[in-house]
């Protein structure tokens, strides 16, 4: 059903949005793959300068947090409030220590 909401040219963008995080929670691997490479590709054309700093041990990118808070134009303090919301939701982890994750070199 979320692929459907996926591909219908109608939706609202609030439904397609959540289809998109179902999928990235629940869906079978390759589709979270695909998601998970097109998130990249977005963020790097939207935002050209943000950088990743390193990757999780899942392989999920990994920002600072100030530097994402500045390129959203939001200061950090809501963007940590905003990250904590979606991990308490989805019962995923978004926020890791530095010493958690490997530097990109």
């Amino acid at each position: 059903m979320a692929l459907e909401v996926l591909c219908s040219a109608t939706v609202d963008s609030r439904t397609w949005s959540d289809a998109v995080k179902w999928l990235l929670l629940y869906g079978p691997p390759d589709i979270r793959e695909i998601l998970t490479q097109a998130s990249s590709s977005a963020t790097s054309h939207c935002y050209p300068g943000l950088r990743a700093k390193g990757f999780a041990a899942d392989g999920q990118s990994c920002y600072d947090v100030r530097e994402l808070a500045d390129f959203l134009g939001i200061p950090e303090v809501e963007l940590l409030e905003k990250i904590a919301k979606i991990e308490q939701e989805a019962g995923v982890r978004n926020l890791f220590d530095p010493t958690e994750t490997h530097e990109l070199q």
